[in-house]
Formats: C-alpha cells, sequence, structure tokens
C-alpha cells in the first residue's frame, strides 16, 4: 500500500516532521483515491474547508498524524540534555550517578532560653507569625548562661522566609522562649531543569583529578549541597581573591549545605597531594584504600563555610487605584522566587553580584498595577547600626555602634515597629553620627536598636558569603 501523506525525516538536523497543511493534503489524496475521486471536503459553495463530514474525518486523520509525529519529535529532543526533561533527564543524569535533588527546608537559627541543663530534643516544633511549624534539627542542652542556638528547619521545603517571631508550640519543661538569632539559609523547591542541567554538565569534571571543575563536580553531588564556589591560588605568596585571603599554593571551597564530612571527602577525592587548603572549617579523612589494612593515613581537609549575607529590597511603585491591598505580600513572594532562582532564573549565588534588574521581570508579571520606578538593593544593616527614637518625620540618633548614617539608606529594626520603605531624606543635625535626620515617613517609634542599609543598584559578594533574603526585609513605596 502507498499513501500521499508525507512521511517525516531524519536529517543532519534531526528528526523533522511535515507540517499538518502537507499532511491534510495527503489524507485528503488518498480518500479521493479510495472513494473515486468524488468526495467534497467544504461546503457547497466553498466558502469553509473541512465543514463536510468527510471534510471533518480528513482533518482528524491529519491531526492524529501530526500529534504522533509532534510526540515523537518531543521524544527526539528528550534525548539531548539541552532539552531534556522530567524523567528523560532523570535518566541521562544517572549515566552520571546523578539524582535530581529534592527540595529542601529553610533553616533558622533560634536562641533559646529557659532552665539550664533543659534538653531540647530534635523534633521540637516552634510556630511563627504566620503559622507555620519549624522543627528542631539538632539536640541542645541549655547552658548555664540560660540559652542555646540551635537549628530549625521549616516544616515545608521551599524558599519559605525566616520568620519574624516564634513561640513554641510543643512545651518542653524547663523551655521558656524562642527567637530568631541570626539569618535564615533559604531552602528550595525540587531542583529545576535548567538547575539540573547545569549541574549535570559541572559534574562531568568528576571524571578527572585536580582541576577546580572536578571537585566543583564533586561537591554539588553531595546530597544536601545548595551552592559552592571553588578556586585556589597557585602563587607562593598569600594572594587576595573575591575578598579573602588565600594561603601560598592553596586550595579554596566555599560550600553552603551538607555534612562536614561528606564534603570534606568530596574534596579529598578529587584534588592532588601536596595541595595546602584556606578554609574555617577542618574535617579528618580517612584515606578508604583497602591496602591499608585497618593502619590508613588521616588527612586534614578544610574548606570554607560561608556566612550568611541578608539583604533588603526597596521597590517603588507608581501609586495608582488599581495598586491592591496584598501588593507587599505579592511582591515580597515575587523576590524571593527570583533571589531563589524558584521563577526560572539563576538564584543568588556565593561570589555572585546580585543585580536589582533581576527582580524587575517577576514584580512586572503580578499585573498592569505593579508600575515599577525603582528597585533598590543593599546588604541589610551594613551600613550603620545604631540607637534611635522616630517622632514624625524627624529620627533622633542617640549612640551609633558601628557604620555611618546618610541620605538615601533604608532604616529598620527588629521588632517590626518601624514602617517598612522608611528612608534617610535628608540631614538634620547629624552629618553620619548622633543628632536628628528626616525620615520619609512619618510615625512614632520609641528607642531601640536601629539599622541602616545603603541601597544600591547592585552587590558584589565576597566569595566567602551566601546571600539570603526574608519578607521581613523586603518594603514597598507608592510614588
Amino acid at each position: 500500500m502507498t499513501t500521499n501523506v508525507p512521511a517525516p525525516q531524519f536529517t543532519d538536523q534531526g528528526f523533522v516532521a511535515p507540517d499538518e497543511e502537507a499532511i491534510l493534503a495527503g489524507v485528503q489524496a488518498d480518500m479521493q483515491a479510495a472513494f473515486g475521486g468524488a468526495l467534497n471536503f467544504t461546503t457547497q459553495n466553498g466558502s469553509q474547508t473541512n465543514a463536510t463530514p468527510q471534510g471533518q474525518l480528513a482533518a482528524s486523520l491529519a491531526a492524529i498524524v501530526g500529534d504522533v509525529n509532534a510526540l515523537f519529535a518531543f521524544f527526539a529532543n528528550q534525548v539531548d540534555p539541552a532539552f531534556a526533561s522530567g524523567r528523560m533527564q532523570d535518566a541521562i543524569a544517572r549515566i552520571y550517578f546523578l539524582t535530581r535533588i529534592p527540595g529542601t527546608p529553610t533553616v533558622q537559627p533560634v536562641l533559646c532560653t529557659g532552665l539550664a541543663g533543659t534538653i531540647i530534643p530534635v523534633g521540637a516544633l516552634l510556630q511563627d507569625q504566620d503559622g507555620n511549624l519549624w522543627v528542631c534539627q539538632e539536640q541542645g542542652t541549655i547552658a548555664a548562661s540560660g540559652s542555646v542556638t540551635l537549628n530549625f528547619a521549616s516544616e515545608n521545603e521551599g524558599p519559605i522566609p525566616g520568620p519574624t517571631s516564634l513561640k513554641i508550640y510543643q512545651a518542653v519543661f524547663g523551655w521558656d522562649t524562642a527567637a530568631p538569632s541570626g539569618n535564615a539559609v533559604l531552602g528550595q523547591n525540587v531542583e529545576s531543569r535548567a538547575a539540573f542541567e547545569a549541574r549535570r554538565s559541572q559534574s562531568t569534571g568528576i571524571n578527572s583529578m585536580g582541576p577546580n571543575g572536578a571537585m566543583l563536580g564533586a561537591i554539588l553531588a553531595v546530597p544536601g549541597v545548595l551552592d559552592a564556589y571553588v578556586t585556589d591560588n597557585s602563587t607562593g605568596s598569600p594572594v587576595t581573591v573575591g575578598g579573602v585571603t588565600l594561603a601560598a599554593n592553596s586550595l579554596y571551597a566555599c560550600v553552603l549545605g551538607g555534612t562536614d564530612a561528606a564534603v570534606a571527602n568530596a574534596i579529598w577525592s578529587r584534588k592532588m597531594p601536596g595541595c595546602a587548603y584556606t578554609g574555617n572549617t577542618t574535617v579528618n579523612v580517612v584515606d578508604p584504600s583497602p591496602i591499608y589494612s585497618g593502619n590508613a593515613p588521616v588527612y586534614a581537609v578544610t574548606f570554607e563555610r560561608p556566612s550568611i549575607v541578608a539583604f533588603a529590597v526597596l521597590v517603588t511603585l507608581v501609586n495608582s487605584p488599581s495598586v491592591p491591598a496584598n501588593a507587599l505580600s505579592l511582591v515580597q513572594t515575587a523576590v524571593i522566587a527570583a533571589f531563589a532562582g524558584t521563577d526560572g532564573g539563576s538564584r543568588a549565588r556565593i561570589g555572585s553580584t546580585v543585580l536589582a534588574s533581576r527582580y524587575y521581570a517577576g514584580i512586572s508579571a503580578l499585573g498592569s498595577w505593579a508600575q515599577i520606578v525603582e528597585i533598590q538593593i543593599g546588604i541589610s544593616g551594613a551600613a550603620a547600626s545604631f540607637t534611635g527614637a522616630i517622632s514624625g518625620t524627624t529620627l533622633t540618633v542617640t549612640a551609633v555602634t558601628s557604620g555611618t548614617l546618610a541620605v538615601g539608606q533604608l532604616i529598620q529594626d527588629g521588632t517590626a515597629q518601624i514602617k517598612p520603605g522608611t528612608t534617610i531624606t535628608a540631614l538634620g543635625t547629624g552629618t553620619g553620627g548622633t543628632g536628628t535626620y528626616i525620615v520619609s515617613l512619618s510615625q512614632s517609634v520609641s528607642s531601640e536598636a536601629m539599622n541602616a542599609t545603603a541601597l544600591v543598584n547592585s552587590v558584589q559578594l565576597n566569595i566567602n558569603q551566601a546571600p539570603s533574603v526574608a519578607a521581613a526585609n523586603i518594603a514597598v513605596v507608592l510614588q
């Protein structure tokens, strides 16, 4: 049997399917040949194509052939790692002994206070201001000072912002209070197609020994690792790279996530002998070779655990009646999604340049009401720490712990008394230290500890800094 329906072809460009117009013409030609050539595929006056029963049948058959061709074209593309997704991407990655990273929770250090000697067990629960539960990740004992700091993870996976306040959800005798201490490490959703492919590509370096790419690939394959940065100093003298001083002839690996032992083993498995290290975390690795028969050498592997750097984001929108009442929470969600890379783009990473422009697309996509005037970012509280009070639009600074105040800085606190989006608009009697300053929003705030953040269009992180952002540090101003 023969057919007039054109067949797909395999060419140097891959699988090429005929367009559906050619398929339809072929089906109609086959039907005409089968029924004597007298079939009418249009209405009587010819104004509507495929309007007759035989015309609809020809169109349906052509659509079926077209759908099968499209499905096969999709499958053929899935064989290419550049386009693979879902189960096919998982299959390709298994060739490299990789599996997709599951979702991870946000981790928040928490200051727990109470009776000395009280044991807070793994699994103890806290509840934040939004009703989310946080689970204790490590057992700890309240010290003689009356407190201990423990890591709590959000019950749900994904980039959930760190809490602004916490209360004990599951009572433990002797445990009185809990409060966020330090910056949270944002969790992530299940690894996206783009992120998984990037990691698979980097993992090919695992097949080699010595190059930085080999160590980076091995580190990123460690369960629980969220981000990593690897470089080295090949000179005989200390050098400064990305804000970090590297010892002579040393390897530097900065790693966020994963256990210390697993990270150290990954580094040791791919570095060449004789190289020194730079970092703040040292782990002893035992050579696993069976040849040593219980007398294996032990190697001290050193790497860096990054400091978590909190960002502040100030979004200025055009004021209009169409701005919804929940605009702040919508913008906060969009910024966090872009920051964590869950919007399909790249996440903020160790040693990267964080650009304010990265957040324009997600905010603009919220609707026509989201007309952006400006987006500014900054390292939260980095400009100055001080004690002050606000009356009306006058900020009175009575003591400065560190840094210098200036016009344009964002003013925040840890108690949520200061209105989001409060910035210094002019100098009063203060010129960077104690004195008065004019702020953008009228309010009444009693004397307390405050922070000032310098707002800019981009921030270059050092290679020992991992970026984080919380909803409380994302403000919206209508102008």
